[in-house]
């Protein structure tokens, strides 16, 4: 089966642990600390695979998890830096945040590899905290944390032209007439649930991309049918072609239904009713003579919108060659740039200082500080440290800690308490 959306977690490498050690040889019985740094953990990175065309890999393997990096050792020994996790996604794969639907990258055009998660840092060993005043540290630097998140993909097809329609109208047929895509045909609703792309060639090197999207109906943009999950294919198309059943050899009424597909195309993203479009009444094979041209009241609802109508047969051949070179030339009057998604999602917002925190008074009078904020900082800190406390005060400061407090109503000797570790304040 086509798959063309997945959810996936991923999430980078911790960085690996500083080490506490002190040089011990022979004759050096007061060696001085020699605690290597550790390594960083692995990057999440995407790619671009020219041998894929669908996600469905992504079905099978949901969590793709980076490994961490090495511990320092001693002897100054720096821990090995964890290989980067490389994932291989088809040309046009859009990556989203998951939570919210921002796009965080586009694998299209130029972007071909791209880091979308970093590996945590490697923390330093206890080598690097050797003062005058503090010659034997006896604690090191813990690994920073890889960062996680949810990830939604969608592939969107790269093509010039999108082919849209009511099931059983011939898209198909006329796909593989001009082009050299094989899809599966036949002559019942829903036959193809995959999208095609076919190369349409034309004189003196000319020629475009051109898509089969299926399964659009009324509805569709809220889900309905199969619409919902083809309706991202159509983004990146220039020009749309509306296949319609001009004969209405099931009935059906052409206009009602470009009408109705516009206004699922206008539901699912308004900005693709200013693209320019044509249509293609098709089967004029089976049009009866003597009767009422339908292609004449097509033409008559929709040409003054600026909509030219074409009829065409896609399965004899009639028309086809017309209708191709117009949809060239309005090509030629758009931008011819890629349509790539720009980024959306702010990736600070998976930085540790991002993190949240709670300043409260209890029954007891002391302020309780509370947060997954807190508790980073308390795992990378040695409070029974010197230079650990300093950088604790200071982490008070620039986080606006110590001002909260203030507005709290704290004074000079009430207590402070987070988690485990409790102190007085004092200006």
């Amino acid at each position: 089966m086509f798959a063309d959306s997945a959810k996936i977690f991923i999430k980078s490498g911790k960085g690996g642990d500083g080490h506490v050690s002190f040089r011990r040889e022979l004759y050096v019985p007061c060696g001085g600390p020699d605690g290597g740094d550790g390594g960083k953990g692995g990057d999440i990175i995407f790619e671009v695979d020219d041998g894929l065309n669908t996600l469905t890999d992504f079905r099978q393997i949901r969590k793709y998890v980076a490994k961490d990096g090495e511990p320092g050792g001693k002897k100054r020994m720096h821990g090995a830096n964890s290989a980067d996790l490389v994932i291989k996604v088809p040309e046009g794969t859009v990556i989203k945040d998951f939570e919210t639907g921002q796009v965080i990258a586009d694998m299209s055009g130029d972007n071909r590899r791209e880091t979308i998660l970093n590996g945590g840092r490697g923390g330093l060993g206890n080598m690097n905290f050797a003062t005058p005043t503090m010659q034997a540290p006896k604690y090191a630097q813990p690994g920073q944390s890889g960062r996680e998140l949810w990830v939604q993909l969608e592939l969107k097809v790269i093509a010039d032209v999108g082919l849209v329609g009511f099931p059983n109208v011939g898209k198909s047929t006329l796909l593989s007439r001009v082009s050299n895509a094989k899809p599966k045909i036949a002559n019942y609703h829903f036959t193809t649930l995959n999208p095609h792309l076919g190369v349409v060639d034309l004189d003196g090197g000319a020629g475009f991309v051109m898509a089969d999207i299926p399964g659009l109906i009324e509805g569709a943009s809220q889900g309905v049918g199969l619409g919902h999950d083809f309706l991202r294919h159509i983004e990146r198309t220039k020009v749309l072609i509306h296949v319609v059943d001009a004969a209405s050899t099931e009935g059906r009424d052409p206009i009602a239904d470009i009408r109705a597909i516009n206004a699922e195309l206008e539901a699912y993203n308004p900005e693709l009713l200013t693209r320019p479009q044509v249509i293609a009444a098709n089967k004029i094979d089976a049009i009866y003579e003597g009767d009422e041209n339908p292609v004449d009241k097509i033409a008559a609802a929709f040409e003054p919108e600026g909509i030219k109508v074409y009829p065409i047969s896609a399965v004899s051949g009639k028309g086809v060659k017309e209708l191709l070179y117009a949809v060239y030339e309005l090509l030629k009057t758009v931008d011819q740039a890629p349509v790539i998604f720009e980024r959306e999602f702010d990736m600070s917002s998976l930085n540790t200082a991002e993190l949240p925190y709670t300043v409260e008074k209890n029954e007891d009078g002391e302020f309780v500080v509370e947060g997954p904020r807190i508790e980073k900082m308390l795992g990378y800190t040695n409070l029974e440290s010197e230079k650990g406390f300093v950088f604790f005060q200071n982490f008070l400061k620039t986080s606006g800690i110590l001002e909260e407090l203030e507005q709290a109503g704290i004074e000079e000797g009430d207590t402070v308490r987070m988690y485990g570790f409790a102190f007085d304040y004092y200006k």
